[in-house]
């Protein structure tokens, strides 16, 4: 009796351990969200009227513009491809299931410097026309302007939609066909079915890629940048950059803030409208839908049309740009850009998934324990920042400390430390880790709710500690989940330019910020290669997506 009371006591003490520091690493990981709430409260110069009476009103109209446009084209593509893919037949039908995905791969900056290389005045599109047509100059015709907000929306969208598509076929996929025989034999066709039956079932899920979607658009900054168009994310850069007011950047980051905290409360919301269970037959293959010539063609079409202009065409010209430019392999400039990259992706991508072990196993440690589950959930608000907004949360507290530490140097020894962490290595890693930490909790709590709690019980029994039940018993069995959440960060932040932007050293270029100032300059050519390197890598997540989403269930 006496030696089971002091194993309690032991592994009360080992858990306590575990719930501390998962504590610890959630505030840690909150800081820069309490930092821009904090400065925007007390900025030193307070130019909170003056960005209210002129630019405000119009960061604000474009942003929501945008938000609009983007989220209405996407849930009609990724909803009316969702759909076409999980319940017709049609040619094609096994190659689109995946390949719509493909979209996610390409960065929304670098289709928008492909579209506008392709379709300005001087590009091959309109230099086309001029010679079929007789055409001397841009007064004789009219051509849409790709530098625009529609532009934008255009842009955003190719590359976006692939979040309603995802989630709209999870549900679709999840739906009982009991629900859709008794539709038909209620006299409904198969619009008729889709339309009263799937589609309203499938409203959270369709909710849950619009919010993911609007906070992308909110996070953008490359096209926005590029198309000059006003949205609050490029308008916090000129804020802070431009004008030099940190603190206005940090209200108009709160603004967003809110934007955010708006989009998750409508998403959840409409969620909590509606409760579905799975029915008897949850596994049961679905039976496709044939579709006539005529249809399938135009099923076909529907279908090709997003790969076509979110990855074919992109891809397709990055290729052709860059088998003249091979050379760049071999120079010192681009491998330095590319190891910045691969450094900076996998030393994020490494203490994500440290910190993500931590929360998820400290919960599961602990599953009674007072708040611990908000502490994962308030690690996650990174995620729904936009980058912009993150590299104003990171900035404040490392600038803060690297100036209090070199304060108390300068008066005791009169010595200068400079930058410590701020315009480091480390606060472009600490924003990758705010930012994408929610991706690794979520794919390493998935896999780890899955190992059965007698395996712990078990394991706790031979005697063996917390820390080597995780090392032991879960690692090899959630190996999958740890490999899947690692690639997923690492691919996230090859990609990432706002934060990365603001928060490099001096002098130090990712690939991505190779790819935005080339871009910039209207040398599309010469980063061609950079930017197809980015576009490959992140294919990978693209097919670890779709492997999981078609590994639910069949069609035929």
């Amino acid at each position: 009796m006496k030696t089971h009371s002091i194993r309690i006591n032991n592994t009360t003490s080992n858990t306590t351990g575990w719930y501390i520091s998962s504590w610890g690493a959630a505030l840690l990981v909150a800081l820069p969200v309490l930092s821009v709430f904090y400065l925007a409260l007390f900025p030193e110069e307070n130019i909170w009227r003056h960005l209210a009476d002129t630019i405000l009103p119009v960061y604000i109209s474009t942003t929501l513009k945008l938000m609009f446009g983007v989220a209405s084209l996407s849930v009609i593509i990724g909803v009316t491809t969702a759909w076409l893919v999980t319940m017709c037949q049609f040619p094609g039908k096994r190659f689109f299931e995946w390949a719509l995905l493909l979209p996610f791969a390409v960065p929304a900056y670098v289709i928008a410097y492909i579209y506008t290389d392709i379709l300005e005045f001087a590009g091959p599109v309109q230099g086309f026309l001029r010679d079929i047509f007789g055409w001397q100059s841009a007064r004789d015709y009219w051509f849409p302007e790709i530098r625009s907000l529609s532009g934008a929306i255009l842009m955003l969208t190719f590359v976006l939609y692939p979040y309603v598509y995802l989630m709209s076929r999870a549900a679709f996929l999840e739906q009982s066909m009991s629900l859709k025989d008794a539709s038909r034999l209620m006299g409904c066709n198969p619009w008729q079915s889709f339309y009263r039956i799937s589609l309203p079932i499938a409203r959270p899920s369709i909710a849950v890629g619009l919010a993911l979607v609007s906070m992308e658009t909110l996070n953008d900054f490359g096209t926005v940048d590029y198309f000059a168009v006003q949205s609050m994310s490029a308008g916090i850069y000129d804020t802070w950059l431009n004008m030099g007011n940190l603190g206005g950047a940090a209200q108009i980051a709160t603004m967003m803030m809110i934007f955010v905290v708006v989009l998750i409360a409508l998403e959840r919301i409409a969620r909590a409208k509606q409760k579905q269970f799975h029915s008897t037959d949850r596994f049961k293959a679905i039976q496709a839908y044939p579709l006539n010539r005529v249809r399938s063609t135009l099923a076909f079409l529907a279908c090709l049309l997003p790969i076509l202009l979110g990855f074919i065409i992109p891809v397709g010209l990055l290729v052709s740009y860059s088998a003249s430019h091979l050379d760049q392999f071999l120079s010192t400039d681009f491998l330095a850009h590319a190891s910045h990259s691969f450094l900076l992706s996998g030393g994020a991508a490494l203490l994500c998934l440290t910190l993500a072990v931590l929360l998820t196993y400290a919960k599961r440690l602990n599953p009674n324990r007072l708040g611990l589950t908000s502490a994962v959930r308030f690690s996650s608000l990174g995620y729904a920042l936009p980058g912009a907004v993150l590299a104003i949360g990171v900035i404040i507290p490392l600038a803060a400390f690297d100036n209090r530490v070199d304060a108390f140097m300068r008066a005791q020894f009169n010595f200068s430390t400079g930058l410590l962490l701020s315009g480091t290595v480390f606060a472009v890693i600490f924003a990758y880790c705010v930012r994408f930490l929610a991706v690794a909790t979520g794919a390493v709590d998935s896999s780890l709710n899955k190992v059965t709690p007698t395996m712990d019980m078990a394991s706790r029994s031979l005697g063996m500690s917390p820390s080597k039940t995780l090392i032991k018993v879960h690692f090899p069995l959630i190996k999958g989940g740890l490999l899947t959440a690692t690639l997923v960060v690492f691919v996230d932040c090859m990609k990432e330019l706002p934060a990365t932007l603001i928060l490099r050293p001096f002098n130090y270029d990712t690939l991505a910020t190779y790819v935005y100032q080339y871009a910039s300059d209207e040398q599309l050519e010469q980063c061609a290669l950079a930017a197809l390197l980015i576009v490959l890598v992140g294919i990978i997540p693209v097919i670890l997506l779709s492997k999981s989403i078609t590994g639910t269930r069949t069609a035929h």
